[in-house]
């Protein structure tokens, strides 16, 4: 692409993408609500400031050049920024307090993703995370310690809002063959409930003899186990870590649970700052989501 002539102005990279879009400068004039004319205009100047052809007429309409294709994603990429930046000024200021519980397995993924475009957008926002157990979250939550508290539920309760499946699974190292022991060797949660009724249950009712080699109170624990070699454990699905994988049923495992990631609100406590939190946490969840069966 040659070098630019001139500065590009933000409307001209509008019109182009609609023009892109819609490969017809007549039904692109129609969705930005201007004449053919103005739009032909338009990608007249943007050609000029660039110094390339951006478009071929054809039959039908228009096609992009390859200098065309080149600038989709650059001009995306500034009217987003454009749109983020504009959104972010024009929001009101938020202040006071957030108080969010949250697993320990997305403590390192998801939420930081979450804060930083949080504390971006409202930096007078003091957000106090907790990082526990479902069951002490949803405590915390009742005893109005907690203005949101991201949960598993694998119960069907259908109280809260759901924000993925992430299913949990059983994971061995890819370099020690721990799976292929007789008895096998488990890491498991200290005096936990779900170990017990979802995890172990499931090799007992695949008739798999084991042994309990590990006992952790945090998920990094388990991963640190796995990870070494000193025993297989389960997971949630996205926070496999590096050098491990997922034993399937072609391996002779069973899955786990299919449980939801479910977002749970405070009854008697909410603000602007509670519900905008609740939102970004939404979007940074999205992504990781499975069909539920």
């Amino acid at each position: 692409m040659a070098a630019m002539q001139e500065p590009v102005e933000s409307d001209l990279l509008r019109t182009f993408l609609v023009v892109a879009e819609t490969s017809n400068f007549s039904a692109a004039a129609q969705r930005i609500g201007r004449t053919q004319s103005a739009v032909s205009t338009q990608i007249k100047r943007l050609e000029a400031a660039i110094g390339e052809t951006l478009f071929e007429r054809v039959a039908r309409g228009v096609l992009l050049t390859r200098q065309g294709i080149q600038l989709v994603p650059y001009a995306r990429r500034v009217i987003d920024l454009l749109n983020e930046a504009a959104a972010t000024i024009r929001s009101k200021p938020l202040d006071g307090p957030v108080r969010i519980g949250i697993p320990e397995e997305y403590s390192q993924t998801v939420l930081p993703a979450a804060l930083a475009a949080f504390a971006v957008r409202h930096p007078a926002v003091e957000v106090t995370v907790s990082c526990d157990y479902t069951v002490r979250n949803l405590a915390a939550l009742e005893r109005d310690e907690l203005d949101l508290a991201v949960v598993f539920d694998w119960s069907d309760q259908n109280k809260g809002e759901v924000l993925c499946v992430d299913p949990t699974v059983w994971v061995t190292s890819m370099v020690h063959r721990l799976h292929d022991i007789d008895p096998l060797p488990v890491a498991t949660y200290r005096n936990s409930t779900w170990s017990r009724d979802f995890a172990l249950r499931s090799l007992e009712q695949i008739g798999r003899s084991y042994r309990i080699a590990f006992i952790a109170d945090t998920g990094s624990g388990l991963k640190n186990a796995v990870t070494a070699g000193l025993a297989v454990t389960t997971l949630s699905r996205s926070s496999i870590p590096p050098g491990c994988r997922e034993l399937t049923a072609g391996d002779g495992f069973p899955p786990v649970d299919s449980s939801k990631v479910v977002l749970r609100r405070n009854s008697f406590r909410s603000s602007e700052a509670v519900r905008e939190l609740a939102e970004m946490l939404r979007d940074a969840f999205q992504p990781m989501s499975v069909p539920m069966i």
